[in-house]
């Protein structure tokens, strides 16, 4: 492509050279595959750009071959149809089956190959232009290439209605509460309803599958925007415990600041890379927190009933799993009973503070009363056996 960001593409099939080769594509999936890792591309199918070679020889030939690649007439600023009205970007028809089969349909279209050199999955740029029909047709042909292949949209809406057309989303409504809760913007309570309205309707899966992102190339860093630390360590926490794939924009695991375009896409700051970055620290406890409880991977979401707080369970089929968050994102110390509706939670068993400081806390008859200081939150979890060779859950999985 012609700029520094790639969005306006010449040519799908083709790396820019300052990157490297296809070859290069392959070499580096290999290596991530090898390391445990997967490999997503941003795949940038709405439009292309105005120095594209099919776009020029379109513009300039009403008989090429690729003038029905475009939209053309004197209606569009500039001559053609472009995104956003940016006439460096003139979008793709993808009404035409020609343009379809480039870029989806065929055996050898642009996301069939580059799954078959290796690659994971696609993100798909300003997924919600491209529409319900294409991009269920893109994820059916992603998936027939390689069955597990992940189909994820820049979708900005509420996502509802956009499964299966992609596997998973950019949660930003979810983004979006939650930095409200945080921010004091949202009564807890308001908040909870909401997420939990829109886990209920889009399916647990699809919100699994879904990036949970504070921050990206388009957004304020999270530092910037919320600059309170308590304040953003309920953000993070959030992050790392709602259903959803936790998605850190590079240098934010540092700290990194940076407001509006371009200030958020600075270059990573590789020298902040320390063990004393105490930013750093505190996402790898995250990351941790995530790989040892198996309910905040996989597990479904349940309200806590409560008032002031903003309390929620991840669980699955197996006590073991269940994992308890609680917080007080307001600016008064709350003290509340609140109901954890989880049959399989043993009566006056203690619950464990994984992550946020606080003391056991026991539950009884599916009760805890609690006091949180403000900015204060506890991730529970069952303690299985105190000791001594007894456990209430012994016959209880």
């Amino acid at each position: 492509a012609y700029t520094n960001h790639k969005y306006d593409a010449f040519d799908y099939n083709a790396v820019s050279p300052e990157f490297g080769t296809r070859d290069d594509v392959k070499a580096l999936a290999k290596d991530v595959h090898e390391r445990g890792m997967k490999l997503v591309l941003d795949g940038v199918f709405n439009h292309m750009g105005r120095n594209s070679p099919k776009f020029k020889d379109a513009e300039a030939n009403p008989k090429s071959p690729w003038r029905d690649w475009f939209y053309f007439g004197p209606q569009y600023p500039g001559g053609a149809r472009s995104w956003w009205l940016a006439e460096n970007l003139p979008e793709i028809n993808l009404e035409n089956p020609a343009v379809r089969d480039h870029v989806y349909a065929g055996k050898d279209s642009v996301v069939r190959g580059y799954l078959r050199d290796g690659v994971d999955g696609w993100r798909l740029d300003v997924a919600v232009d491209i529409g319900f029909e294409h991009l269920h047709g893109l994820t059916r042909a992603a998936h027939a290439e390689k069955p597990g292949s992940l189909v994820v949209g820049e979708i900005a809406n509420y996502p509802k209605e956009w499964f299966p057309a992609v596997d998973g989303v950019m949660n930003f409504t979810l983004r979006a509460v939650l930095l409200r809760l945080v921010e004091q913007k949202i009564e807890p309570q308001h908040a909870a309803r909401m997420i939990d309205r829109m886990v209920r309707e889009s399916g647990i899966e699809p919100m699994l599958k879904s990036w949970l992102m504070l921050d990206n190339h388009d957004e304020q860093r999270i530092a910037t925007r919320v600059p309170d630390e308590a304040q953003r360590r309920l953000a993070q926490v959030l992050q790392f415990t709602l259903p959803g794939a936790p998605n850190v924009y590079y240098g934010s695991e540092l700290g990194m600041t940076g407001g509006g375009d371009p200030e958020m896409r600075a270059p990573m700051r590789w020298d902040w890379v320390r063990d004393d970055n105490p930013t750093l620290r505190w996402t790898k406890q995250l990351i941790q927190l995530r790989k040892q409880h198996r309910a905040l991977r996989v597990g479904d979401f349940r309200l806590v009933e409560s008032n002031r707080l903003f309390a929620f369970e991840r669980h699955t089929d197996r006590a073991a799993d269940t994992v308890v968050v609680v917080m007080n994102p307001t600016s008064q110390t709350v003290r509340e009973t609140v109901l954890v509706a989880n049959a399989k939670l043993m009566n006056n068993w203690m619950l464990v503070d994984q992550l946020g400081g606080g003391p056991k806390q026991m539950i009884v008859t599916g009760l805890l009363d609690l006091e949180l200081p403000p900015g204060a939150f506890r991730v529970y979890v069952p303690e299985l056996s105190p000791g001594g060779g007894y456990s209430a859950y012994k016959r209880v999985q």
